[in-house]
C-alpha cells in the first residue's frame, strides 16, 4: 500500500497504537494529521513519522 501524496488523520496519535499507526502511514509516505490532546506528545509523534520518510501535522484537540 503506498500512501505517496495521500493526506490521511489519525486521533490518539500522541500513544500507543495511534502513534504506532501514524509512524507506519508515515512509512509510506502519507501526510498525517496528527489528532489528541497533548500537543508535547503529539510533536514527539510527528518527529517520529518524518523519521519514517511522511509528513506529520499536528493538530491539537478533543474529540471527546
Amino acid at each position: 500500500m503506498k500512501l505517496q501524496n495521500k493526506n490521511v488523520v489519525v486521533t490518539g496519535a500522541s500513544t500507543g497504537i495511534g502513534r504506532a499507526i501514524a509512524i507506519e502511514l508515515g512509512k509510506e509516505g502519507a501526510a498525517v494529521g496528527l489528532i489528541a490532546r497533548s500537543v508535547e506528545k503529539l510533536e514527539q509523534t510527528k518527529k517520529l513519522v518524518e523519521e519514517a520518510g511522511g509528513n506529520g501535522i499536528v493538530l491539537p484537540c478533543d474529540l471527546s
